[in-house]
C-alpha cells in the first residue's frame, strides 16, 4: 500500500470524505473562504468560526509533472504527481495524482474531477480529466500577489540605522569536497572550521559564536550533529550559539550570526554547514546504518511529492507555459556552470558538457533531467562574521555587507504559492533593494542559489536582473551569464557542478571573487556580489561589496 497521512481532529474531515464520494475543504464562516490545508484561523480575514464545504470536486489542472527517478511502495515509477485548484475557490490547490490517463493526455488549464482511492482508513483525493471537459483548456489562476507587485508589500526598514554596517565577513574555510569521500562528517566539519578560523588570523579561543543550519535535529546527511557536535569537539564555549532549519535559507545560519555580532551578543561567529549524503548513500545501500525519512509532509508524500523536484518541476513548466520559457533555456543554466567548474580544482565534474549531452540526460520528473540537478558531495564550508570594528587587525580585508533580503511575503506551504517562480525568492529579493541605494546593474557577480536550474532562473528574474518572465532572452545562449558576460553567475561552478553545499559554498566563493583570489575564474575588478541561500523554504539574500 502507498504511504498514508497522518490524520489529526482537525484533519479527518478531508481524508475520510471519500467514505460517500464527496470531496469536504475547510471554510471561515466569517468571510466564507475556503482554507486549505486547514488551519485555527483564517489567513484572509482572521476569523476564528470554522466548518466544513463540501465542494464539487471539480478542479483545473494547474501543474503536473511525469516522475521517473523516484518509487515508492504500490507506487513504481513513472507516475504522475499533479496540482489542482478548486473551481470554487482556486487559491486553494491540492496536490495529487492524476489517473485514469496516459500522461499526453495532460494539459494545463484542463478540467478535472475528483476520484477517490482507499488506502486503510482513509481515502486519497486523486483527479482524472472531467468526462465534460471543455475541448480548450481554460486559463490558470493568478497569484494573491503578482510576481511583479512584490515590492508593495515589503515593509519599510524598522530604524534608520542598518546592523549590516556593523559586521564583516572575515574568514572563510572549505574541507575536502567530493564524492562518497567515507569521511566522519565532524571531522570535514573540524577541518572547514579550522581553516575559516585561520584564514581570519584568528586563534580558536577568540571565536566567541557558533551558527549553523539546519543543526541536530536534520535527518541523516544534512549535518554533522550541530552545534552540540562542533561545541563538543573544538570547546569554544560561545557566549552565543544559533542552530535550526527555520532560518533565512541554508546560508542563513550567517545572518543570523550577523545579526548577533551587531547586537554585542558576540564578536567573531564560526557559522558552519556540512552535507555528506553521497557517503551516507552508499553506506545505506551496504546496510550498514538505516534511511531517515525525506519529506514528511502528509499532503504531499501520499501522493508520491518526496522531492522538492515534484513541486518546482511543476512551478518550472507553469513559467514555460506563461513565458515561453522552455528546456534550453534551462540548460544555458547548466552549461555555464559546468565551464566554470572546469576551472575550480575543487569543483566535483569538471568534465564539458554540451547541449546534446544536457538534453539527452535521463529524466529525474519531467521538464527536469539529470543535470538540472545539483550534485549530492561530502563536504563543510565555514564562514567567520566579525565585528566590523575589529576587522582592521585580522589577517585579510573584510568583504562588507551590503545589505540583506529576508522578508516573507508569499505563502510557505509548497504547493499553496508562487505559481511561476521558486517560492520565496520574490519577496526576500524584493527586500533586499529596500535596504541599499545599490541597484542590480552595480552587482559585479552573482552566486545564486542553483539546487535546480529553474531555481537560478527565478533567482535571476526576482533580483531584477531582468523582467518577469524574460529569462530567457536575458541569458541569450548563456551569453550574459558567462564570466565575461553582463551578470558573471555562479563563477566556482554551483552546486550543479561544484557540488551542493547547500548555499554556503556561494558565500565562500563570493567571497573569494570580492578578495581577488579566484585565480583563472576571477572576474576583473569584482566589487559587489550578490548571495542568494535557499527558496521554496524560507531563503535569504546577501549584497556584498569589496573593502578596497
Amino acid at each position: 500500500m502507498r504511504p498514508v497521512p497522518s490524520t489529526t481532529p482537525e484533519t479527518e474531515f478531508f481524508w475520510t470524505s471519500g467514505a460517500d464520494g464527496r470531496l469536504r475543504i475547510q471554510q471561515c464562516l466569517s468571510c466564507s473562504a475556503l482554507i486549505h490545508p486547514p488551519q485555527p484561523i483564517c489567513r484572509y480575514c482572521r476569523g476564528e468560526r470554522r466548518g466544513v464545504r463540501v465542494v464539487s470536486g471539480y478542479a483545473t489542472l494547474i501543474g503536473f509533472t511525469v516522475n521517473h527517478r523516484f518509487s515508492m511502495p504500490a507506487m513504481p515509477a513513472p507516475y504522475v504527481v499533479a496540482q489542482v485548484a478548486l473551481e470554487e475557490d482556486p487559491r486553494v490547490r491540492l496536490t495529487t495524482n492524476a489517473v485514469d490517463c496516459e500522461p499526453a493526455e495532460l494539459e494545463l488549464g484542463q478540467r478535472m474531477e475528483v476520484v477517490f482511492e482507499p488506502a486503510g482508513q482513509v481515502w486519497l483525493p486523486l483527479f482524472r480529466p472531467a468526462a465534460d471537459a471543455a475541448t480548450s483548456p481554460a486559463p490558470l489562476p493568478v497569484d494573491e500577489i503578482a510576481p511583479a507587485e512584490m515590492r508593495r508589500w515589503v515593509r519599510p526598514m524598522a530604524t534608520d540605522t542598518k546592523f549590516e554596517d556593523k559586521v564583516a565577513l572575515t574568514g572563510i574555510g572549505m574541507s575536502r569536497l567530493g564524492r562518497r569521500l567515507m569521511a566522519d562528517p565532524l571531522s570535514l566539519t573540524v577541518e572547514a572550521c579550522r581553516a575559516a578560523v585561520a584564514d581570519a588570523g584568528l586563534r580558536l579561543e577568540e571565536v566567541d559564536g557558533l551558527s549553523t543550519y539546519p543543526g541536530s535535529g536534520a535527518p541523516g546527511p544534512f549535518s554533522e550533529g550541530g552545534v552540540t557536535a562542533v561545541e563538543s569537539a573544538l570547546g569554544i564555549r560561545p557566549t552565543w550559539y544559533n542552530g535550526g532549519g527555520e532560518t533565512f535559507g541554508p546560508g542563513g545560519s550567517v545572518i543570523a550570526a550577523m545579526l548577533a555580532v551587531a547586537a554585542g551578543f558576540a564578536r567573531h561567529v564560526l557559522c558552519f554547514r556540512t552535507v555528506w549524503e553521497s557517503t551516507y548513500a552508499e553506506l545505506v545501500r551496504a546496510g550498514r546504518i538505516s534511511p531517515s525519512g525525506a519529506i514528511a509532509d502528509s499532503w504531499l508524500v501520499p501522493f508520491g511529492a518526496i522531492s522538492a523536484a515534484h513541486l518546482l518541476a511543476q512551478t518550472a513548466q507553469r513559467h514555460f507555459h506563461t513565458y515561453g520559457t522552455d528546456r534550453e533555456t534551462l540548460g544555458w543554466i547548466a552549461l555555464n556552470q559546468r565551464a566554470n567548474a572546469a576551472l575550480d580544482p575543487t569543483a566535483i565534474y569538471r568534465d564539458p558538457l554540451t547541449m546534446a549531452d544536457y538534453l539527452s540526460a535521463r529524466t529525474i520528473t519531467t521538464p527536469f533531467g539529470l543535470y538540472d540537478c545539483d550534485v549530492p558531495c561530502d563536504g563543510s564550508v565555514a564562514v567567520i562574521v566579525s565585528a566590523r570594528a575589529t576587522a582592521a587587525d585580522l589577517a585579510r580585508p573584510p568583504v562588507l555587507v551590503e545589505a540583506v533580503g529576508t522578508q516573507i511575503i508569499e505563502r510557505l506551504e509548497w504547493d499553496q504559492s508562487t505559481l511561476t517562480h521558486e517560492p520565496q525568492v520574490l519577496g526576500q529579493a524584493a527586500h533586499l533593494w529596500t535596504r541599499t541605494d545599490l541597484r542590480p546593474a552595480d552587482v559585479d557577480v552573482a552566486e545564486l542559489y542553483d539546487g535546480f536550474t529553474f531555481n537560478c532562473l527565478s533567482w535571476i528574474e526576482a533580483l531584477g536582473f531582468c523582467g518577469i518572465g524574460e529569462g530567457k532572452d536575458f541569458l541569450d545562449q548563456g551569453t550574459n551569464i558567462a564570466r565575461d558576460g553582463v551578470l558573471p553567475l555562479n563563477t566556482h561552478g554551483g552546486q550543479l557542478s561544484h557540488g551542493r553545499t547547500h548555499g554556503m559554498g556561494l558565500v565562500h566563493e563570493a567571497v573569494t571573487q570580492l578578495r581577488g583570489d579566484a585565480g583563472a575564474r576571477q572576474i576583473d575588478d569584482a566589487r559587489v556580489a550578490v548571495v542568494t541561500s535557499g527558496g521554496l523554504t524560507p531563503s535569504g539574500v546577501l549584497l556584498l561589496r569589496a573593502d578596497r
